[in-house]
């Protein structure tokens, strides 16, 4: 792709594996999984959460899925996100189990987004969202045409900044009462990463591979 090059939507829509890890484009049909991951988890995600308008059951029930959905696939139409359900691949079904956005995607000179995610506190500490993050980035950085991504996470979430520091991302930024969480503006770390800092070790799924083994 050029400096300059298509604005809207390269690389998307796909779908994106490693063993038992699947990220692919929400279905309609996701609804009822993504409300009851989203509603077992309030515990667990609203300390994290951007603030919400109405109350959490509300804003996680099937009908506010249908809003979520109409936002991403407009935002991914239009080349702002790559958004994608993470799933667990089991014997007879792909169980939804957390999310993954590559998002605010400017082009041109810039080739930057942010990304977010969670994940169903069932299956925290089992690689999953680390194995996404490392899935998203390696395509946001070849067939998405992105050149840098940021991640930016509340100083009190250990267990989200253990993900990206055991990838390797750089912690470049403190930003001082960034973003409206949970009824307040809250602190958050800036972290980062560029293409060139993982292509001459195969891309960030390779790395992360190379941390798990070491760690065994």
């Amino acid at each position: 792709m050029s400096l300059f090059g298509p604005a809207r939507a390269p690389g998307w829509p796909v779908e994106l594996a490693d063993g038992p890890v699947l990220l692919r484009p929400y279905r309609r049909s996701d609804a009822a999984a993504w409300s009851e991951v989203r509603r077992a988890n309030r515990a667990w995600l609203a300390p994290w959460e951007s603030s919400l308008p109405g109350g959490w059951d509300e804003m996680n029930s099937p009908a506010a899925f249908r809003w979520v959905h109409r936002d991403q696939r407009r935002s991914a139409r239009e080349g702002e996100g790559m958004p994608f359900a993470v799933c667990l691949r089991e014997a007879d079904r792909d169980r939804l189990v957390g999310h993954i956005n590559v998002g605010s995607i400017v082009r041109r000179a810039l080739c930057s987004g942010y990304v977010g995610y969670w994940v169903d506190a069932r299956v925290a500490g089992q690689g999953v969202i680390p194995t996404a993050l490392a899935l998203a980035v390696d395509h946001a950085f070849g067939p998405g045409g992105l050149h840098r991504v940021e991640v930016n996470i509340r100083p009190e979430n250990r267990p989200s900044r253990r993900v990206v520091e055991k990838l390797g991302f750089r912690e470049e930024a403190y930003h001082v009462r960034y973003m409206h969480i949970d009824g307040a503006w809250r602190d958050h770390i800036g972290y980062a990463m560029t293409s060139e800092e993982i292509t001459a070790e195969g891309g960030l799924l390779a790395r992360w591979h190379r941390v798990r083994a070491n760690a065994r």
